[in-house]
């Protein structure tokens, strides 16, 4: 049903009052607007949310995510920046969006002018196939428009390389390109056809491959238009006005787009939690038993089965698997563990809530127990009972409805991208077992009759260095999605980090911590700025997973080490006060440094001298030596 009818009308009325008043829409609104799929009520929502401002994640109406992203197109972009406008806003993103001129785009790729690229977040380059083509093309002698194609790809790719090593931090976002069946079918011979269509699978190729760069995201636009029931152009809007694509086929675009950009601001969830009945399986267990429910097989068991193996596939990739179910736990456990079609065993879920207590506190139980924030989950169950008591008591975490036709369970709970990383590294594929091992820790814990003899127990080694070109990824990563324990809030991607790693002005720290039940990875990272007589710390971030075990304290004490060996008088951090971030707020004081001044706009400056870093290091904490 279109947004601009009732009942939906009323939403893009709210939207647009909100937007009006200088204020957000509230968190209903926006996964309202997250399910939107009319373009022509998309745009209107669009422009109307640009008078929001720039306004950021101390906004006390809803705390989004700002963006700062740039637009080039070879055509006329048409309604693309208010959809794109609209689909991140509804994903939890303020952005602030700078366009390129008309006709330009060759020019700003090449130059990389500030206003397009500076401080961006992602240059998002609409690209389409006239700017492949040779304008009067001689249908005789398709070799030579083949050879023409071969090399507007060939510039394009070094224009895009160029902008890559040019300097700026921006992520380059393209997209694979369609071709017109005007273009195709002006050639009547089938034999040049297929050498054109070749030609353009190669093209296509050459663009997918520039992702090899960790500068550059390339999203499929030609597998989305074909797997969607949109028509890619409009051949009137592209004789009037140059547009290329139908508002249909930019709002793919934009939503696509918007996965780009969701997984490199670190708004990527971790868990997934699960229902069983008709979610997992078909029926009620408590009705049918564990021989009853229908799993496998033909229609509709298979596909409960597939979502069992979507789940598996994500978790081998790093997401968490929890369980959440109103059930008695008795049949629960012998339908998982001897059920011959069940592939998610119960060591497969990292967290278990199978009882009759309300969902939503059983997720905030779980939360807790992974000592992650609600935002990281997204939740799927088939009762509507449950998913709308879960969205109003716990508005973070991304629900799935799994009601409707089984068959379309595994397209509902991927379409939307909330797994999506820029890169997956090593310690995203762990991460399911090292979950795991925070349940062996806490059994572990309860024979100590204090907590230091537990942590000398743990038998915790620390691996303190600086960032190496296999850490980047993670170190970005981690740096993108923490969001507790994060001391100024300041994101510093890939390309940021790998510069000030090979800039002798700054120190850039990783931190890989492990004791007696496993790895547990790269779980920090520090960023500090290296002035003559002053080192300054400009951001701080740690996984909450291992707080509590002086992890932080001893990064700091190695901070301080190599601060007093290269000869600085201080050492400065800085506590900027956040909507999520106050278990860090007491760090610089717990290490001994002294604040410098009160506090200004949610800010602190804290100092220590070098020197008296020394004890820092936490005696149940072995630190690695390694060449500095």
């Amino acid at each position: 049903m279109p947004l601009t009818t009732t009942p939906q009308g009323a939403l893009l009325d709210r939207v647009r009052q909100a937007a009006r008043a200088g204020r957000l829409p509230d968190a209903g609104d926006l996964r309202a607007l997250d399910d939107a799929a009319d373009p022509a009520a998309l745009r209107l929502v669009g422009r109307a949310l640009a008078a929001l401002g720039n306004r950021g994640e101390d906004d006390s109406a809803g705390a989004l995510r700002p963006v700062r992203v740039g637009l080039l197109a070879t055509s006329t972009p048409g309604p693309l920046e208010q959809l794109f406008r609209a689909v991140l806003v509804a994903a939890g993103m303020l952005p602030d969006i700078a366009t390129g001129e008309y006709g330009q785009f060759e020019a700003d790729l090449a130059t990389t002018p500030e206003r397009v690229f500076d401080g961006r977040d992602a240059v998002c380059c609409l690209l389409d196939d006239s700017w492949f083509l040779p304008k009067g093309w001689d249908g005789s002698s398709v070799p030579d428009l083949l050879s023409y194609v071969e090399r507007r790809v060939e510039d394009l790719c070094d224009l895009v390389r160029a902008a890559a090593d040019s300097g700026s931090s921006s992520l380059i976002v393209l997209h694979t390109v369609p071709l017109s069946t005007t273009v195709r079918d002006a050639v009547v011979s089938w034999r040049d056809r297929a050498g054109l269509s070749r030609t353009w699978y190669r093209l296509n190729a050459a663009l997918l491959e520039l992702a090899e760069s960790p500068a550059v995201v390339v999203v499929d636009l030609v597998g989305l238009l074909a797997d969607s029931a949109v028509p890619a152009a409009d051949d009137r809007l592209r004789r009037y006005a140059d547009i290329a694509y139908t508002d249909a086929a930019l709002l793919l675009l934009a939503k696509e787009w918007r996965r780009v950009l969701q997984a490199k601001s670190g708004l990527s969830r971790k868990v997934l939690a699960l229902d069983l009945d008709n979610t997992l399986w078909g029926g009620v267990l408590g009705e049918v038993g564990p021989t009853g429910v229908e799993l496998g097989g033909l229609y509709p068991g298979n596909c409960y089965q597939e979502l069992q193996r979507t789940a598996l596939r994500l978790r081998n990739q790093g997401v968490i698997l929890a369980l959440a179910s109103k059930n008695d736990e008795g049949p629960v456990m012998e339908a998982l563990q001897e059920h011959p079609e069940v592939l998610l065993r119960p060591s497969t879920f990292s967290a278990q809530a199978v009882d009759w207590s309300p969902k939503a506190g059983n997720l905030s139980g779980m939360a807790s127990q992974l000592g992650l924030a609600t935002d990281a989950f997204v939740f799927m169950d088939d009762s509507p009972f449950e998913c709308g008591h879960v969205a109003a008591e716990l508005p973070d975490v991304a629900v799935v409805p799994a009601a409707g036709d089984p068959a379309e369970l595994v397209r509902r709970l991927l379409g939307r991208g909330w797994f999506d990383v820029l890169e997956l590294t090593d310690t995203d594929r762990q991460r399911p077992s090292l979950y795991q091992e925070r349940g062996e820790r806490r059994r572990f814990e309860a024979g100590f009759a204090s907590s230091t003899a537990y942590l000398h127990g743990l038998e915790i080694s620390a691996d303190i260095r600086r960032v190496g070109p296999y850490d980047v990824q993670r170190v970005a990563q981690l740096a993108a999605r923490t969001n507790q324990f994060n001391l100024t809030g300041v994101r510093f991607d890939a390309l940021e980090t790998a510069r000030m790693a090979e800039d002798p002005g700054f120190l850039t720290l990783a931190c890989s911590v492990a004791d007696r039940f496993g790895d547990e990875g790269l779980v920090g990272a520090l960023w500090v700025e290296k002035r003559e007589d002053i080192w300054r710390v400009l951001n701080f971030v740690m996984s909450c997973r291992v707080l509590g075990r002086g992890v932080e304290l001893a990064m700091l004490g190695r901070l301080a080490e190599f601060a007093r060996e290269a000869g600085a008088a201080l050492v400065e951090g800085e506590y900027v006060r956040l909507p999520r971030n106050g278990m860090a707020a007491d760090l610089w004081v717990q290490a001994g440094f002294t604040p410098s001044a009160a506090e200004e706009d949610g800010t602190r400056l804290f100092r220590l001298a070098p020197e008296n870093g020394s004890e820092l290091i936490p005696q149940w904490i072995r630190i690695q030596e390694r060449q500095r």
